[in-house]
């Protein structure tokens, strides 16, 4: 396990770690409202309007008065709602997207938990999150909200398979499913970054991430023009907003997986760029993958549910498979060269 993981179970230990997850709380939730600002911003351009711009200068006061607005309001519950359940949903969803973060190495020195298994932890912890979808649908006693939680049941079902497979061709070449391993095994030049020797594995992780992360054009299980906003259909209040920060929180943390996976994390392009710190290219990269996200978000229609069914089990399934058997062959050839 990891080096944060080892120290003696003591009340000390206990606080850092208390502390530790306070910080990156507060960290995360900041991050969150200036990433939902920074998307209508970005999406007001592209569409050819302003934008939020009267809350604060420039409307960077815009998101704390949403989220204020939403923590203030009403929490309704439906009548015939399983009201325990109703309730839970929105934690158990948000829970999994945030532990997720501790395992992400920011830069050489700067981590949280550096575990030995960090890419099998965070697909497992991740695939959690569906669950608190599924029971907000089925709480609410609502058709539409049902639909929406059995889509995004179908659909993690159908994509989490092709991203698993695909992160494996990563763990094959890399040699480990430490996280700062992998980041370790593409040091030196860009072309040393996963994306190239691995880019079916690339293409296939960022289709079914997207996928994942229920965004357009995946956003089968809102789908506002069918569902009236699906699963979360009955939520309001500040029940709404934990499954908001759950969507904000979950593409946080797959932006800063794909970095670390595929770009070389908080490694520069070039050796001799070593000299900026690890943490500054890490964020760039991580807001070049969150502006793609954003970008497709404007760009790209949303796909009909046979076509997203037919996406993941008949062409991202297959070519991950495919990925995994070419590039285990291929290490073999270099193995035996090398031996």
């Amino acid at each position: 396990m990891g080096e944060l993981l080892t120290l003696p179970l003591s009340w000390g230990s206990f606080l850092t770690f208390a502390l530790m997850a306070i910080v990156l709380l507060l960290v995360i939730l900041f991050m969150v409202t200036y990433a939902i600002y920074a998307e209508r911003k970005i999406l007001g351009y592209m569409q050819s309007r302003i934008g939020p711009n009267r809350t604060g200068k420039f409307g960077l006061l815009q998101t704390p008065a949403d989220v204020f607005k939403l923590l203030i309001k009403e929490d309704v519950i439906p009548q015939k709602a399983d009201r325990p359940l109703f309730k839970l949903a929105p934690i158990i969803a948000f829970v999994p997207s945030f532990v997720v973060l501790a395992t992400i190495p920011y830069a050489e020195n700067m981590y949280f938990a550096n575990l030995d298994i960090g890419v099998l932890y965070y697909v497992a912890l991740s695939g959690l999150s569906v669950i608190g979808i599924v029971l907000g649908g089925w709480a609410s006693n609502n058709k539409y909200s049902l639909l929406g939680g059995m889509r995004s049941a179908a659909q993690l079902v159908s994509y989490a398979i092709p991203l698993v497979i695909s992160a494996v061709g990563v763990v094959l070449m890399s040699g480990t499913m430490n996280l700062m391993g992998i980041v370790e095994r593409q040091a030196g030049w860009f072309w040393n970054w996963n994306f190239i020797p691995q880019i079916l594995a690339f293409i296939v992780f960022i289709i079914s991430a997207i996928a994942e992360l229920n965004r357009t054009p995946f956003d089968l299980p809102e789908a506002e023009s069918e569902l009236v906003a699906g699963y979360h259909v009955e939520y309001s209040g500040f029940r709404f907003a934990f499954f908001m920060l759950t969507e904000y929180v979950y593409m946080i943390a797959m932006s800063a997986l794909i970095t670390t996976l595929f770009f070389g994390g908080w490694h520069a392009p070039a050796p001799f760029l070593e000299f900026i710190p690890g943490f500054i290219w890490f964020v760039i990269k991580f807001c070049c993958v969150f502006f793609f996200i954003i970008w497709l978000r404007g760009t790209m229609p949303r796909i009909r549910i046979d076509q997203l069914m037919s996406l993941g089990w008949r062409v991202l399934l297959p070519l991950s498979l495919g990925n995994i058997f070419v590039t285990a062959i291929v290490m073999e050839i270099i193995k035996a060269i090398n031996g």
